[in-house]
């Protein structure tokens, strides 16, 4: 996982280009351009960033490129993003255990 991963995700756009080819599968970029509503220089310019960042792969047919999504890259996304979960989680039982040590001290008899 690194920061250009994410600085590919951190715009709108390129964001909805890859919710499509997740939906879609392999798309052209044409095709892209139409459902999502958007100019194809402005298409075309957001997939160059998006397989920069090995997040989408092109494969040239004939006269068209079409686009599909690199499930391995999303695989790192998920693992990185599981780490800060797997932190959290950590933390939460050793609040748990922090509380319930301190409930038996206070359930004590004196």
């Amino acid at each position: 996982m690194n920061a250009a991963t994410l600085s590919a995700l951190a715009e709108p756009n390129r964001v909805n280009i890859v919710e499509l080819l997740r939906d879609m599968g392999a798309l052209t970029l044409g095709e892209i351009a139409e459902r999502l509503g958007l100019r194809l220089p402005q298409s075309s310019k957001h997939l160059r960033v998006l397989t920069e960042a090995g997040l989408v792969d092109v494969e040239a047919v004939a006269n068209r490129r079409i686009f599909k999504i690199r499930k391995e890259r999303f695989a790192e996304l998920d693992k990185w993003s599981q780490s800060f979960l797997e932190a959290k989680e950590e933390q939460f039982s050793r609040l748990d255990a922090l509380l319930s040590k301190v409930q038996e001290e206070q359930n004590e008899p004196k």
